[in-house]
């Protein structure tokens, strides 16, 4: 299929049956050249999920003030990370844009005043984690940045905005990590991705699931609250932000799947979802 047929493909937004929605712990960007659980199982979840006519990701790796979305029709890989070995560099994932696809974000969204993104591209927030899900890159794909300066309120309105798309074919990915503390992070050994946590992240990684199996997203929008140490986990929200995009999208009785539910590292949780 050309790239052409591709973009042609994207403008197609007609009615489709409900697409699952995805929240995805990304953990380290080796991940993308790694194989390991976690990845294996991104590898199965691809297999698993009905085959969308769009993609759209809000990673935690692309904050800004105000909400865009990118609009070119080939958006660029991204290496937005140091130290890692020259392996990772070069890695490439050129799946194409969706001016579509953002277009229809930017009309059906009536409280925010969405930009188009023409620099962008796709962060490795995104593409460390679509190319074991879809290895093809054959999916057009748009990302939706988190606007650094809004609180948690309205991340999670904002997700509830989007939730049209998914009847339009096109499958939400939000990618980070509902714990998050690399300044506490302790490596044993060669592995980042061993499982092993502080006491506080594996009740926070407990008390998280709880909260997302029992529908109670008002906590976890105000998650400061739920624990002492929220802070701990969270001293930055962007990576638990995703989270809320994706918990918005719920429909009420709707299933959720948890996967990778795993603490690595001593303070970085893996635990994902999949809700349909």
């Amino acid at each position: 299929m050309t790239l052409k047929d591709l973009h042609k493909r994207a403008m197609q937004f007609h009615d489709t049956p409900l697409m699952p929605v995805v929240f995805v712990g990304h953990g380290t960007p080796m991940n993308a050249v790694e194989d390991n659980e976690f990845v294996q199982a991104w590898g199965r979840l691809g297999q698993n999920l009905p085959q969308p006519q769009a993609i759209l990701c809000i990673s935690a790796h692309w904050e800004t003030r105000g909400t865009f979305v990118t609009a070119m029709n080939e958006p660029k890989t991204i290496h937005d990370f140091y130290g890692f070995p020259r392996e990772l560099f070069a890695q490439q994932y050129p799946a194409p844009g969706s001016k579509e696809l953002a277009q229809l974000v930017r009309e059906q969204i009536n409280d925010v005043a969405i930009g188009e993104d023409y620099e962008w591209g796709l962060d490795h927030g995104s593409w460390s984690v679509l190319k074991h899900i879809y290895p093809l890159a054959d999916i057009p794909v748009v990302q939706m940045s988190i606007d650094h300066f809004k609180g948690m309120q309205y991340h999670y309105d904002l997700g509830r905005e989007l939730a049209f798309l998914r009847r339009k074919g096109v499958l939400v990915i939000g990618s980070g990590n509902m714990i998050h503390n690399l300044r506490m992070v302790r490596v044993e050994g060669d592995d980042f991705n061993t499982e092993y946590g502080y006491d506080w992240a594996f009740e926070l990684n407990d008390l998280f699931k709880d909260k997302i199996l029992n529908g109670d997203f008002h906590s976890l929008i105000d998650y400061t609250r739920l624990h002492d140490a929220s802070r701990l986990a969270i001293p930055t929200p962007e990576h638990y932000i995703p989270l809320l995009y994706t918990l918005a999208l719920r429909e009420r009785d709707e299933p959720v799947r948890i996967f990778n539910d795993k603490v690595i590292a001593g303070s970085l949780s893996m635990t994902s979802l999949v809700i349909g």
